[in-house]
């Protein structure tokens, strides 16, 4: 049993055998209903946060994300550390905790889902009774998905910098993305594979096979309501941080005016399909599948469906894509051993 966080849920779950099912529904959704959320339980809980910062504090590799959101967005819901800071950590009372959890833990907010050895009915009729302790279902709403407003940031800075005496240089160069809801995501998901989603990728051929520069190198499309990026990581020597800028704006730039050729959209559908088709070995992913697409669409798209877009996409769809925003104002993220952005901040005004 565990938890987590994303910058727009929280999951509760368990992974127990098909007879233990029982068990782990009540103990879940007695979390839910019935949390009692003592001064103790918080003091305890800040203490293990206050490490997980510390730990990716420690981790320049992950640090650089959280670094690029804030750099990005600003001082907004969105941009800010899932963690939190010392600070807020420190200051957050047993009131705020609990005063949260009543407001926002309720029927209307909540999804089920589950996966495995299961018949649907009797989980339902499992669920329903385990939420029905200490009236919690009695509250009225209507359940609501989070509507895709345009996020507004701030004026971005170009360069946000983390000064660290590590023996690499973490870079994180993003670019705004397409939001959730739009049609262009499953293109923007072949674009960023065909760019660094693999060691077939361009940038991971020519960033680490051609040149050597790096080890680990690799691009992501992240859709949020309202919002997105489209973002690309590398870690080399301090010394050669500036030519990985380089070299991945000039391959930016180069996709974005020429597009790709149909074997490397070829080679990044392949990718993608059979990522997705093995992760549905795992129940794990098959729960928290259907589980994010109930809570931020509404709606489950059939997995076939899901193959099918992605198979559909052509290579003037990609080109369109990337001619749109692979050349849009950078923001640039870097932990490591500089004092001073003046070089990078040259690099993205070329």
């Amino acid at each position: 049993m565990n938890a987590f966080t994303s910058k727009e849920y929280t999951c509760f779950y368990a992974r127990v055998i098909d007879t233990d099912l029982p068990m782990a529904v009540d103990v879940v959704c007695d979390l839910i209903t019935s949390s009692l959320v003592t001064a103790s339980d918080v003091d305890a809980e800040r203490k293990v946060v206050l490490e997980e910062i510390a730990m990716r504090d420690d981790d320049p590799s992950d640090l650089v994300h959280d670094l690029f959101s804030d750099t990005f967005y600003g001082d907004i819901p969105i941009g800010r550390s899932i963690l939190g800071s010392v600070q807020s950590i420190n200051d957050m009372s047993r009131s705020a905790v609990f005063n949260y959890y009543k407001k926002r833990y309720l029927p209307q907010d909540l999804v089920v889902a589950v996966a495995g050895n299961i018949k649907h009915k009797k989980v339902v009729e499992m669920v329903e009774r385990a939420l029905s302790r200490d009236g919690f279902l009695n509250v009225a709403g209507t359940p609501q998905v989070r509507p895709n407003t345009v996020v507004k940031t701030k004026s971005q800075q170009s360069v946000g910098l983390i000064h660290r005496k590590t023996e690499q240089a973490h870079m994180f160069y993003g670019l705004e993305g397409v939001a959730r809801n739009d049609d262009r995501r499953f293109t923007m998901g072949i674009l960023s594979a065909a760019l660094g989603g693999g060691m077939s990728s361009r940038l991971f051929q020519e960033i680490r096979e051609k040149r050597g520069l790096a080890y680990s190198v690799y691009s992501f499309a992240q859709q949020f309501a309202g919002t997105g990026v489209l973002g690309f990581y590398a870690g080399s020597h301090p010394s050669k941080a500036v030519e990985v800028v380089q070299i991945i704006r000039e391959v930016l730039a180069d996709v974005a005016e020429n597009g790709m050729t149909n074997e490397e959209i070829t080679r990044a559908k392949g990718a993608v399909r059979g990522s997705l088709v093995l992760s549905q070995e795992d129940s794990g992913s098959r729960m928290s599948r259907i589980g994010k697409s109930e809570i931020v669409y509404g709606e489950i798209m059939g997995f076939d469906e899901i193959l099918n877009e992605i198979s559909s996409v052509t290579a003037e769809a990609v080109r369109k894509v990337a001619g749109e925003f692979l050349l849009q104002r950078p923001t640039l993220a870097l932990v490591g051993p500089f004092t001073q952005t003046k070089k990078f901040e040259k690099v993205l005004e070329a």
